[in-house]
């Protein structure tokens, strides 16, 4: 499997903390040199281990901005 390659541009927030220390947080993220994109997922406390999560673009956070409200 290839290695997975990603950089965040820029930390939003965090969502939540789990009790092992593993954050869920909203950051905007370049996957494998791609344009960045709003990403929502699960991180270690040095971001060197993620968890499954949902990568979207700018259009798609606006319509969700729409569908909440």
């Amino acid at each position: 499997m290839a290695e997975l390659k990603f950089e965040i541009i820029k930390s939003i927030g965090v969502l939540s903390e789990s009790s092992n220390g593993w954050k869920k947080e909203v950051n905007i993220v370049s996957w494998n040199g791609g344009d960045p994109k709003y990403d929502i997922r699960s991180w270690n406390q040095d971001r060197t281990k993620m968890g499954k999560g949902v990568t979207i673009s700018s259009t798609e956070i606006e319509k969700l901005r729409e569908l909440l409200g």
